[in-house]
C-alpha cells in the first residue's frame, strides 16, 4: 500500500462513528482514485514530502494566475445569499491597442458586455487567461458562484438545509446581472456547472435572452443526463460508487472539519485526482495545474456535498431553444472525463446554427489547458454577434503550455 492510500485509510478510519456508514463507499472511492494513487507512489520514491511543499509553495508564489482584480461589487439573491462580482471595464481609447487589434482588428468592439460564470469547485478566477485577454478591450463581469470564491454561503443552505438547485443558480446569475449589467447587450458564457446556469437563466428569463443577450458561450458543459457520465471508468465500479456516493458526501459534509484535516493528510493523492480529472496534455504549465488545484481544494467539503445532487437532476434540453436564434459556440475538449464531449456535441446537435468546437488533446479545464483556442473562438463568436466588425486573430495569447527553463 503506498503512503498516499495509507493516509486516506487512516484519515477515514479517524472518523469514529459514522466510519461503518461510509466504509463500502470509501473502498469504493478508493478503487476510482488507485490510478493515481499508484503515480502518486512512483513519485514518492524519487521526491520528499519536503521536497513536494517547497514546490508547491514555490508555484504558489510564482503563478500570476488568478491574480486578476476588477471593481468590486455586491448583489444579494433572492434568498438574501451575498454573491461577489467584479467589472473589467473599457479602457480609455488606446490605452489596450495592441491586444484590441489583436483580437479584433484595428475598429473598437459596440459596447457589450461579457458576463462569466465558472463550474463546480472553481472560482471566477478560473477565466484568468480569457480575463486578461479581454481586459480593458471589452467590459466584461466575473461572478463566484454561492458558496464559491469570495461569494458567501448559500443562505437557503445553511439555514434551512435547502439543497441547491440548478434553477436557484440561474436565479442567482439573474440578480448579478441586474446589478452589474443594468441595461445593455449581453454575451454570456458558461463553463461546465457556468453553463447549466446559463441554461437556468433562460428557462426562468426567457424574456430577457430574447430582449438582451446577443450571443452564447457553452463550455464543458450539459444540458442533461450527467447521471450517465462513467468518468472514463469501468461501468461496474461507477455504478457502485454512484449509489453510495450521495449519502458519502452528506455523512462527510456533516464531519467538515475532519474531513479537511484528511484532505489535507492526502494532499498529493487528490492532487493526482485533480489533475487526471482537469487536464489532458501531459506539457502543461505546472503552475497552472496547481491554480487549479488551489481552487478545487478551496472548496469546503459539506459546500462540495451539497451541490452534487444537483446535477443528476440537472435537465435543461428544452431551456436550450431560447438560443435557437443567436449566435453560439459549443466548445470542449475532447478528452473531458467530467463533462463528455458528446454533451457537447448533443447541446449542438439541438442548435444547428451553432459552432462546435471540439479541441484535442484537452480535458475538463479546457479554458486553462489551451486558452488561446478559448480566447480566439470567443473573440469569434462577439464578432459573429456583431459586436465587433473584424475576425479574430489571438496570435498565441495566453498559452498555458509549460516553457522550457
Amino acid at each position: 500500500m503506498s503512503e498516499s492510500s495509507a493516509e486516506a485509510v487512516a484519515a477515514v478510519a479517524s472518523a469514529g462513528n459514522w466510519r461503518r456508514a461510509t466504509g463500502f463507499a470509501g473502498a469504493a472511492i478508493g478503487v476510482v482514485a488507485a490510478g493515481a494513487a499508484a503515480g502518486v507512489a512512483i513519485e514518492r520514491l524519487t521526491v520528499g514530502r519536503g521536497m513536494r511543499q517547497k514546490a508547491r509553495l514555490a508555484l504558489d508564489s510564482a503563478g500570476p494566475y488568478g491574480s486578476l482584480r476588477g471593481m468590486p461589487g455586491k448583489v444579494c439573491s433572492d434568498d438574501g445569499t451575498e454573491l461577489y462580482y467584479e467589472v473589467d471595464d473599457v479602457e480609455p481609447e488606446g490605452g489596450s491597442a495592441p491586444r484590441r487589434r489583436r483580437l479584433f482588428g484595428r475598429k473598437a468592439p459596440a459596447p457589450v458586455t461579457v458576463v462569466f460564470s465558472h463550474g463546480y469547485c472553481l472560482s471566477q478566477d478560473s477565466w484568468h487567461f480569457q480575463r486578461a485577454a479581454l481586459r480593458g478591450v471589452v467590459r466584461t463581469v466575473h461572478w463566484d458562484q454561492r458558496s464559491h470564491g469570495r461569494s458567501a454561503r448559500g443562505v437557503a443552505q445553511v439555514q434551512e438545509g435547502v439543497p441547491v438547485d440548478i434553477e436557484q443558480l440561474g436565479r442567482d446569475l439573474k440578480a448579478v446581472i441586474d446589478a452589474a449589467v443594468p441595461e445593455g447587450p449581453i454575451v454570456l458564457v458558461g463553463h461546465s456547472m457556468g453553463g447549466m446556469t446559463v441554461m437556468a437563466l433562460a428557462d426562468q428569463f426567457p424574456e430577457l435572452i430574447r430582449d438582451r443577450v446577443v450571443a452564447v458561450a457553452l463550455v464543458g458543459t450539459s444540458s442533461g443526463k450527467l447521471g450517465e457520465v462513467n468518468f472514463g471508468l469501468p461501468v461496474a465500479g461507477v455504478n457502485a460508487v454512484r449509489r453510495v456516493l450521495p449519502g458519502v458526501l452528506k455523512a462527510l459534509g456533516q464531519q467538515a472539519a475532519l474531513v479537511e484535516k484528511g484532505r489535507r493528510a492526502t494532499a498529493d493523492l487528490f492532487a493526482g485526482i485533480i489533475k487526471r480529472y482537469s487536464f489532458a496534455s501531459r506539457d502543461v504549465d505546472p503552475a497552472v495545474v496547481r491554480f487549479a488545484e488551489r481552487m478545487i481544494e478551496g472548496t469546503p467539503i459539506d459546500v462540495v456535498a451539497e451541490y452534487y445532487p444537483a446535477f443528476a437532476d440537472h435537465d435543461k434540453t428544452e431551456a436550450l431553444a431560447h438560443f435557437a436564434d443567436l449566435p453560439v459556440l459549443v466548445l470542449a475538449g475532447v478528452k473531458d472525463l467530467v463533462t463528455p464531449s458528446e454533451h457537447s456535441e448533443a447541446i449542438a446537435d439541438l442548435l444547428p446554427d451553432a459552432e462546435l468546437v471540439l479541441v484535442p488533446d484537452a480535458g475538463h479545464l479546457v479554458m486553462l489547458e489551451h486558452p488561446e483556442v478559448v480566447t480566439d473562438r470567443l473573440a469569434d463568436l462577439l464578432t459573429r454577434a456583431g459586436a465587433v466588425p473584424a475576425g479574430a486573430t489571438v496570435g498565441g495569447y495566453g498559452s498555458s503550455t509549460a516553457q522550457p527553463g
